[in-house]
């Protein structure tokens, strides 16, 4: 919110990269804190959990228990068992449809207990967000806040929607798959445990390859984006220093590197799948081999066998699988604890007494000391008395400190030392809320809504009616623009305002003020983006705007507060003098040199 000093924390990651089983893994902190408040959102939705999990275990035993009619099957064919075959076929028909059925209920409660958990994570989340304080937006990366709105909460949903289903089936099957094969003939299932032990192995050795290079490859697209980014933004400044053959070298040298880290991925991680078919069918073959030695040793039947081949892949698909998720298990855990993270941050204070409404306002600072950081003032001793219905203009350097007196009467951020009043009220005992229903401000940075010039003007009272937006359009001087608009006040404004100028944003933006008709009303630079034939106009409109109202002007252009009541001159977090324009001007002081500055033509 300011432009003066502020505290800014690191940039943290936007949290774990998708669309790569081996890409580098984040971890949580405090694993056991984060699963206690996970399970939490799970208990809100008990049945559709028991549903699903009656489903895996039902869809589990039914593939468990599949294989062992399939190896009475045939050893009814072979004559080594009696029975009816066409029963045995019609209950291996029935538990394999069984199965099907079983996987179809687990894939619809998974997906409606991940949308339904993500809700809750969404709506807390979002309300959390805009009841936090202004102080933790302007110390906290936007990006990371978005991520952890998207990215985090849809590791959460990917998660729970595929990984614990998985997780929980996978366990059941090699449980009971072993427990299987051992009660068949544990010799045979020692022999097949030796592929599975050397599938691990090889799994582990070739993911380590994969994720370095994927690292490498995620590294460079980075870089390769930002390239081009740069690249695309600043291509103006490129054509006009004849860099352009500069820029295709930088770029084709990233995009070599690029090239070459990805052939390495892929060329790994499509090795893995041949590896895994060719330590599978070791598999078979020892199953065969020594199952056909035992099966002539009168051991173990045909269909013992066949059922031993089956039993032999399920044992080792879920452990693959297993292996795989981990790594996904662990970023959704930390994209969880980074989620809960901000819903524990100290929302903004609600609470204290009503705006005393009066149809004159003043305003008092009385010894008030502020810093962003601590140890580090950017207010010091500030005192000033705003007359009610006065136009108090604050002018200095940049980080002098006037953005911040904005912010402290705005309860953006609460005084370290010092008092601030409004009439006979401290500012510190009114809620935020009644506070700003009664002060209007206009920044420099414009920021509008992707909805109609209407809606966005309302924005600012929502029962203001279609003729006061218009009155207040036409004080603002932008009643005419918009009405050449093609659908006028309806026209919706696409990217936040993309569709429409900056000086227009800003008229807007003013208007908006004008409408929320407040009884303090503060202009941040508010016309530093439209020509100076249309800030006059707006001048002149806020003169009549501003006639019964507390005002406060920041403002660079000083030819722009020559009629200010006042003018209070900081400097360094100062009050270094104050009066009117005539005034300081015949001092010859700090006023003088911004303002002779100016008239020179020199920035300031």
């Amino acid at each position: 919110m300011s432009k003066d000093v502020k505290a800014q924390a690191p940039q943290q990651g936007i949290g774990p990269r998708r669309g790569n089983r081996f890409a580098e893994t984040e971890y949580a902190k405090d694993i056991g804190w984060t699963l206690k408040r996970i399970a939490s959102y799970f208990v809100k939705e008990k049945k559709l959990v028991f549903g699903m999990l009656a489903a895996v275990l039902g869809g589990t035993l039914a593939g468990i228990y599949a294989p062992m009619l399939q190896s009475n099957a045939v050893d009814i064919i072979a004559g080594q068992r009696t029975g009816d075959l066409r029963t045995t076929l019609v209950f291996m028909l029935a538990t394999y449809l069984a199965v099907s059925l079983m996987r179809l209920a687990q894939g619809v409660c998974s997906a409606n207990l991940s949308l339904r958990i993500v809700k809750q994570f969404r709506e807390e989340l979002f309300g959390k967000v805009i009841d936090l304080p202004v102080k933790y937006t302007d110390t906290h990366s936007h990006g990371d806040v978005m991520s952890r709105m998207t990215n985090d909460v849809e590791n959460i949903s990917t998660t729970v929607s595929q990984a614990l289903p998985s997780l929980f089936s996978g366990v059941l099957t090699i449980i009971g798959t072993a427990a299987i094969m051992l009660w068949y003939c544990w010799q045979l299932a020692l022999l097949s445990c030796g592929t599975i032990f050397l599938t691990v192995i090889v799994t582990r050795l070739l993911s380590s390859f994969v994720r370095k290079y994927s690292k490498e490859r995620q590294t460079l697209l980075g870089s390769m984006n930002g390239t081009v980014e740069e690249i695309v933004n600043g291509y103006r400044t490129v054509v006009a220093y004849n860099r352009q053959d500069q820029s295709a070298e930088k770029f084709c040298d990233v995009s070599d590197r690029l090239t070459k880290a990805g052939i390495r991925t892929e060329v790994c991680s499509g090795v893995m799948g041949p590896v895994m078919n060719c330590i599978g069918n070791i598999g078979f073959v020892i199953i065969a081999a020594f199952g056909g030695y035992f099966a002539i040793h009168g051991m173990i039947s045909v269909g013992v066998i066949s059922a031993f081949i089956v039993y032999a892949k399920q044992f080792s698909r879920p452990i693959n699988e297993i292996a795989q998720i981990y790594g996904q298990l662990q970023s959704a855990i930390a994209g969880a604890e980074r989620v809960f993270q901000v819903l524990d941050e100290t929302s903004e204070d609600l609470y204290g007494l009503i705006w005393e409404d009066q149809e004159h306002v003043s305003v008092r600072f009385e010894d008030v000391e502020f810093g962003y950081v601590q140890g580090k003032p950017v207010l010091k001793d500030f005192s000033l008395t705003i007359p009610a219905g006065k136009k108090v203009a604050l002018v200095g350097s940049t980080g002098s400190g006037k953005s911040t007196v904005v912010n402290l009467l705005m309860r953006y951020y609460d005084a370290d030392k010092g008092a601030i009043w409004i009439n006979d009220q401290n500012v510190e005992e009114i809620t935020r809320d009644s506070l700003r229903k009664h002060v209007a401000i206009v920044l420099q940075d414009t920021v509008l809504f992707s909805d109609t010039i209407h809606h966005n003007l309302q924005y600012a009272n929502e029962k203001a009616t279609a003729e006061e937006i218009k009155k207040a359009a036409e004080m603002s001087r932008c009643h005419e623009m918009i009405e050449l608009l093609p659908q006028g006040y309806e026209t919706l404004l696409t990217g936040a305002g993309e569709n429409i100028s900056q000086g227009q944003r800003q008229l807007l933006a003013i208007a908006r003020a004008f409408v929320a008709n407040p009884r303090i009303l503060i202009l941040d630079e508010a016309t530093s983006n439209v020509d100076t034939r249309t800030e006059k106009a707006i001048q002149d409109a806020m003169l009549e705007v501003m006639k019964g109202r507390t005002s406060i002007v920041i403002a660079h252009r000083l030819s722009t507060i020559r009629d200010a009541d006042l003018i209070v001159v900081l400097d360094q977090g100062r009050i270094v003098e104050q009066g009117s324009h005539d005034e300081l001007l015949a001092r010859k002081q700090k006023y003088y040199d911004l303002y002779m500055t100016q008239y020179a033509g020199f920035a300031t």
